[in-house]
């Protein structure tokens, strides 16, 4: 029997339709190097920037819940790389696999396939690289919300880059304004951080609905103010480089102690024998937003002078079940825990009793970029997936 599968599935792969949908890209504009000469201080930003380490080789806890995904529902490894590649390599040549290469991969026939080629591919290894945000043509936002990253946008012709400037020229290659890159830059960000569903149909993220903007828009703060500077160190103002006002390309976010710190306001108060916790979040998204399994930690020691009377701690995460009710990770969730994130512009009061014989508690605000549960499912042994970065504290006095 064993002996007519392995025969019916070659069949499908010899004679079946192609595995993978390849898709072109001008190799002069594939890797961030070609873009130094003109573009150095840019691309030097975007270097230290989280969207340049996406791809798989470089954020254990992207790799490691690929693999987890992969090892769970009995997908081949690298048709899950390009799965996730929709957001993670957006200019991956092969967009989609399908029940052939499933099969190759199986039966190990698959080492030369289109697929491998592409996950090979140098300037894959860039991540989310220059050529991702600035060879977009057109956003598709009336597309509903299963549409993201690749299947969102349509790519520019070969040697045109879209920009945020209507006056910009190079020998090397077109340039064109967009909307998306100027005035309208939010429409750029959702194409990936938008929405996120598991594969059981459960929306663990939303940043563009729970966005709540007061004029600004997401660069303000993950690319800073605008300042005068060179976004070009061609001379086309009059023999000189044109001064224009730039952003930086770092793209902070979660990952950097510096955005997180005071990104919540603390206040807390004695009410009877209960001790008030009120967490304010002026931002325009949910603290903790993003991927799934952030976590906001509320760490109370309680004093009487010197002495330490009580240490406590309060987790505000989500938890995700699978259809057998085990932990799991967000993309694999039948079932989520109630949303403990404080929502945008919003606020969350806590209420909890004050411990016997204290004089005093210090309340200390922490973010996580994963909480215990996901930690020891991965396996995760850098220490930042770990790490408390503090975003606010306070002493409060008690009767």
């Amino acid at each position: 029997m064993k002996f007519f599968l392995i025969v019916f599935f070659v069949s499908n792969i010899l004679y079946g339709a192609d595995a993978a949908k390849v898709v072109k890209l001008d190799e002069r504009f594939a890797e961030s190097k070609n873009c130094k000469a003109c573009h150095m201080q840019l691309v030097k930003d975007w270097e230290e920037s989280w969207h340049s380490n996406s791809h798989f080789d470089k954020d254990e806890y992207f790799r490691k819940s690929i693999k987890y995904y992969s090892r769970k529902t009995r997908k081949s490894l690298n048709g899950v790389k390009v799965e996730c590649a929709t957001c993670h390599n957006p200019r991956i040549s092969v967009t989609s696999t399908d029940i052939n290469y499933e099969i190759e991969a199986v039966l190990g026939l698959d080492k030369g396939s289109k697929v491998n080629k592409a996950l090979k591919d140098d300037a894959l290894h860039e991540g989310i690289n220059c050529v991702v945000c600035h060879n977009i043509e057109k956003i598709h936002s009336d597309r509903d919300e299963t549409y993201r990253g690749i299947n969102r946008v349509t790519w520019t012709k070969s040697g045109l880059m879209s920009g945020p400037y209507d006056d910009a020229k190079s020998p090397y290659h077109s340039v064109e304004y967009r909307d998306f890159m100027g005035k309208n830059s939010n429409q750029l960000c959702f194409v990936c951080h938008a929405n996120m569903s598991s594969v059981q149909g459960v929306m663990f993220t939303n940043m563009e609905e729970e966005f709540k903007s007061d004029g600004k828009q997401c660069v303000d703060c993950h690319m800073g103010p605008k300042r005068l500077g060179v976004a070009s160190t061609l001379k086309i103002d009059d023999g000189k480089a044109k001064k224009r006002m730039i952003r930086k390309h770092g793209f902070k976010g979660a990952h950097d102690e510096e955005m997180i710190k005071n990104s919540l306001k603390l206040s807390a108060w004695q009410k009877g024998k209960d001790v008030v916790i009120m967490l304010k979040n002026p931002q325009p998204h949910n603290i903790p937003s993003g991927y799934g399994s952030r976590e906001i930690l509320i760490e109370l020691d309680y004093t009487n002078g010197t002495e330490t009377i009580k240490n406590e701690a309060i987790s505000l995460t989500t938890y995700y079940k699978d259809r057998r009710g085990k932990a799991t990770i967000a993309h694999l969730a039948k079932t989520m825990s109630k949303d403990m994130s404080i929502p945008a512009r919003g606020k969350k009061v806590i209420k909890v009793k004050k411990a016997g014989g204290a004089t005093s508690v210090r309340i200390s605000v922490y973010y996580k970029l994963v909480n215990d549960e996901v930690h020891k499912l991965l396996k995760l042994k850098e220490k930042q997936w770990s790490k408390k970065m503090l975003i606010t504290a306070k002493t409060l006095k008690l009767k």
